[in-house]
């Protein structure tokens, strides 16, 4: 059955907001992409309720709609709330999932592994993006995946800078978080509840570090000059 203009316009700009091509926080132009998409008012609004609905975009009256924003405020939260969420949501899953479930979570972990083995960012964080919405549908709880699927949102797009290392060591940590999926993959299919759990965490800490300095840069170099006016405050 061919895609419907609609269907298309919300898949297309979902992604594009997973690869940050759309940066959080942007303006959307709503004749831009009525015209880009073919399609009328109506159906563009349509689009963008779902799109809020899913949690990728804002809708505000008299302001119109902006790509949800990644805030200290969300941020802050996203990072206390995401490792209690994946690792109930594995928990679940390692005692819900079915054969299908775990066989397509392995064609997943093949695409992941060879996005990052070519560097492609964010093709890799997609990967990524699917590899723990599949874990999500397995756990068969609407309310952990309704968090899950907002939470991705976030992940993914601070992700790419995990998938773009710069470093030897930085390297060696992707190595290991497609090792980790590998593992997962494992104690789910022997239902192995607990190890999942206890993977789950050490994923969520491997990657986490690296996500939080893209968040936080490094300072400012200690001997920058500073204005006058400032200075003198100190």
């Amino acid at each position: 059955m061919p895609v419907s203009q609609k269907e298309a316009c919300f898949e297309d700009v979902r992604l594009r907001i997973l690869r940050t091509e759309l940066a959080p926080g942007a303006v959307l132009d709503e004749a831009s992409l009525a015209s880009h998409y073919g399609l009328s008012r109506t159906p563009l609004r349509e689009v963008l309720q779902r799109l809020s609905g899913a949690g990728y975009i804002t809708l505000e009256e008299h302001r119109g709609a902006k790509v949800a924003s990644m805030d200290i405020g969300a941020l802050r939260t996203f990072f206390q709330t995401a490792p209690m969420v994946y690792a109930n949501i594995g928990r679940l899953a390692a005692e819900n999932r079915t054969d299908a479930q775990v066989d397509s979570l392995q064609d997943t972990q093949s695409e992941f592994a060879k996005h990052t083995k070519a560097n492609d960012a964010a093709s890799a964080a997609l990967s990524n993006h699917r590899f723990h919405a599949i874990i999500g549908e397995m756990a068969q709880n609407p309310y952990l995946v309704a968090s899950l699927n907002r939470l991705l949102i976030d992940h993914t797009r601070l992700s790419q800078t995990f998938y773009r290392p710069r470093t030897p060591s930085d390297e060696a940590l992707v190595e290991r978080a497609c090792a980790q999926h590998e593992e997962i993959i494992d104690a789910i299919r022997r239902r192995d509840a607990e190890r999942v759990v206890d993977l789950t965490l050490e994923h969520w800490d491997l990657s986490r570090g690296r996500m939080e300095r893209f968040v936080r840069p490094d300072p400012l170099p200690v001997d920058l000059p500073l204005p006058k006016e400032k200075h003198d405050a100190i």
